[in-house]
């Protein structure tokens, strides 16, 4: 049997979802904080900027923990998600820059930034299915 930490792609993928629901357990929590009101004291205050590097921190890991994947998977893996990846990316920006010039110039309401990072991963989710070659 391999190890969870042993060197197949499937254990590549275990670490990934290990790491991916570790940093994704910590987000959760601070959100779940911030929603019952627990930080309703420092909004507004330079210590804030301590909270928003604490909820931040989890999307970096997460981040990482699929750039973790790419480098322990096997090159075809690699280069199929770098793809999905990049074309996610791709959509993400094409999309905020349209809304960002949308509130410029047409008066669309404004979107918070931080919609970027489940945006991008919506875009990975629709991209993925018909991306199955590393061409």
């Amino acid at each position: 049997m391999l190890s969870i930490w042993g060197k197949s792609p499937a254990s590549a993928h275990k670490r990934y979802v290990v790491r991916t629901m570790a940093f994704m357990g910590g987000y959760v929590a601070v959100q779940i904080a911030t929603i019952t009101r627990a930080f309703d004291g420092i909004q507004g205050t330079p210590t804030a900027w301590v909270l928003a590097a604490v909820v931040t921190a989890p999307v970096i890991g997460q981040l990482w923990a699929t750039l973790a994947l790419m480098n322990d998977s096997d090159e075809f893996m690699r280069a199929l998600t770098a793809k999905q990846f990049i074309l996610a990316t791709f959509f993400t920006m094409a999309i905020a820059t349209l809304w960002g010039f949308g509130e410029s110039f047409a008066g669309a309401p404004h979107i918070p930034l931080w919609v970027i990072y489940p945006l991008f991963w919506a875009c990975f989710g629709v991209v993925a299915p018909f991306v199955r070659s590393t061409k």
